[in-house]
């Protein structure tokens, strides 16, 4: 078994715990050390069975360990993976038992795959892309430290660029493009292509100003 530490002790950190440990049941692989976090109140009034043994700017990676990305944030996720792979940080890719992935998909380094998400079939998910239970359809792309939340529908040949951020319950009608560092509100449907920086919202999803 190898040792694992849970990169964020926020709700994201908790959940893959929680994957983890599902995975663990299905067949041991990981050994969990606890959590790494530059908040050490992270996990204050919150049940939980692991600890924050560190902070992340200041951790020392040592030759066993693998990490296991759990934060939201594309940005943060970016950053912080920047920071560990300088020090020599391996990431592990934790995908749940009850993902369901088709044939001739290719996923990147780093990447976690919630419960019930959804690959089709010749799919290319970049690293360190975090998808929740959402689907994605035949041929879509998702780009490096892109994050998709809960019950998003990337239909088939979509092309979400990098750093994008899908809210809840997103869909993304078929062959549309997402430009790097968009952010989608949740709720959305895109039935156009989006450009680079975007943040848009709505049926159909518009730009908006925050």
């Amino acid at each position: 078994m190898k040792d694992l530490i849970i990169v964020g002790a926020g709700g994201m950190g908790r959940e893959v715990l929680q994957w983890v440990k599902d995975i663990n049941k299905a067949a041991p692989e990981w050994r969990i050390q606890g959590f790494i976090d530059d908040n050490p109140e992270a996990l204050s009034g919150k049940e939980c069975d692991y600890e924050i043994i560190g902070r992340i700017s200041d951790w020392d990676v040592k030759e066993n360990e693998y990490f296991a990305l759990a934060l939201a944030s594309p940005k943060t996720k970016e950053k912080v993976v920047f920071e560990l792979k300088e020090k020599g940080a391996k990431f592990a890719t934790i995908i749940h038992p009850r993902a369901r992935i088709g044939g001739f998909n290719h996923i990147g380094e780093g990447v976690v795959l919630y419960p019930d998400a959804s690959l089709s079939v010749n799919c290319e998910i970049g690293d360190f892309v975090t998808l929740l239970g959402s689907t994605v359809g035949h041929d879509a792309q998702i780009g490096d430290f892109a994050s998709i939340m809960g019950s998003c529908n990337i239909n088939g040949g979509v092309k979400i660029g990098k750093r994008v951020f899908l809210g809840c319950q997103t869909v993304t009608v078929p062959g549309k493009k997402i430009g790097d560092n968009a952010y989608v509100c949740a709720g959305s449907v895109v039935m156009t292509n989006i450009k680079a920086n975007a943040k848009v919202m709505g049926f159909p999803a518009k730009r908006y100003d925050l």
